[in-house]
C-alpha cells in the first residue's frame, strides 16, 4: 500500500546562478518516476525555474525538458505567492501552479514523509 504522505521537494536556490535548482528538479522527477507522490515547492528566486526564456538559466535546456515532463504528468509547482513575478512571460508554458503562503509551505512540510531541500 502506497504511503499517503508525499515526498516534498523544496527549491529555493536561484536557477539563474546555480545548477542546484535543476538538480533538485531532476531528483524530484526521478522520485515521481518511482510512482511516489511528490510535492514540488518553489520559494524565492527558484520561481525562475518557470521562466519562459531559459537562456539565462544554468542548465536551461534541461530545465525546460524536465518541467515539460512534470507538466505532462500533471504535477503542479506550489509557488510561494509573494515570489510570483509580474512578468507576463513568466510561466508562459502554462505549467500548473498552486500559489501558497509561507504558512501553507509550513503545513506542506508537516505533511511530508521525506524531504529534498535545495
Amino acid at each position: 500500500m502506497p504511503d499517503p504522505q508525499p515526498v516534498l521537494v523544496l527549491i529555493s536556490v536561484d536557477p539563474r546562478s546555480s545548477g542546484r535548482a535543476f538538480e533538485a528538479m531532476r531528483i524530484g522527477v526521478g522520485v515521481v518516476a518511482g510512482e511516489n507522490d511528490v510535492t514540488f515547492v518553489l520559494r524565492g528566486p527558484a520561481v525562475h525555474l518557470l521562466d519562459a526564456d531559459t537562456d539565462d538559466l544554468v542548465d536551461g535546456d534541461d530545465i525546460a525538458k524536465f518541467r515539460d515532463n512534470l507538466k505532462r504528468l500533471g504535477v503542479p509547482f506550489h509557488v510561494e505567492e509573494t515570489a510570483i513575478p509580474t512578468d507576463p512571460d513568466w510561466n508562459e508554458g502554462g505549467h500548473p501552479i498552486v500559489p501558497v503562503s509561507r504558512q501553507a509551505i509550513g503545513a506542506l512540510l508537516r505533511q511530508g514523509r521525506r524531504f529534498i531541500v535545495f
